[in-house]
């Protein structure tokens, strides 16, 4: 299987097993290099899809390419400069071709529906000592009354009997301040109704 892959802005036809000279790459001899950019993919005679495909290469040296000698010149003026360049360049080998790229990290939009979906699937909290969960115990906080709360000591759990007053019996006679029955009002000093009370007549 071979491939097209760009990096350092020029094209690399590779096959595992190659080695190839890039443009410098980070990294150290025997570091991991994976080149993601791939152009074209085949086996054979038939081309294969590049989506996601990636490959896999090793850093074999870190190098400089020969020298290069930069000189300028103008003539008639007495202008000379002399320069000179080596640059700097990776020596990779493939590895293999065919390695997929790492799985992307899902975004807002897709985590939507996951988030909602686990929700509906959420275990409910397990209770704690008393019967009560922690979301009920909460609603004492809050300020809301919660259903059937714990009792919080023995007292609370078994109340005593409250004891019932046996209603006060009811007599004839009104008891005054003494314990004493009040005496019957006299009729001797009562004053004569007005008019006066017709007397009978004799009889002849």
């Amino acid at each position: 299987m071979f491939a097209v892959v760009r990096t350092g802005g020029k094209q690399y036809r590779v096959a595992p097993g190659d080695k190839i000279v890039v443009e410098k790459l980070a990294g150290n001899a025997g570091d991991k290099v994976t080149l993601g950019d791939v152009l074209l993919a085949g086996d054979g005679g038939s081309l294969k899809s590049t989506d996601g495909l990636t490959v896999a290469a090793e850093i074999v040296a870190q190098a400089k390419a020969d020298k290069v000698t930069v000189f300028k010149k103008r003539r008639r003026h007495n202008y000379r400069r002399k320069k000179g360049h080596r640059q700097q360049h990776t020596i990779l080998r493939i590895v293999a071709i065919g390695d997929h790229k790492a799985e992307k990290k899902p975004t807002k939009a897709e985590k939507a529906p996951a988030a909602a979906a686990s929700a509906k699937t959420a275990v409910a909290p397990a209770k704690q000592e008393g019967g009560v969960t922690p979301e009920e115990g909460a609603g004492d906080i809050a300020g809301k009354p919660t259903e059937n709360p714990a009792p919080n000591n023995e007292a609370q759990a078994n109340p005593p009997a409250q004891s019932v007053d046996a209603p006060p019996k009811v007599s004839g006679k009104k008891s005054t301040g003494g314990g004493k029955s009040p005496k019957p009002a006299s009729t001797e000093n009562a004053a004569p109704a007005k008019g006066g009370a017709k007397k009978s007549p004799k009889a002849k």
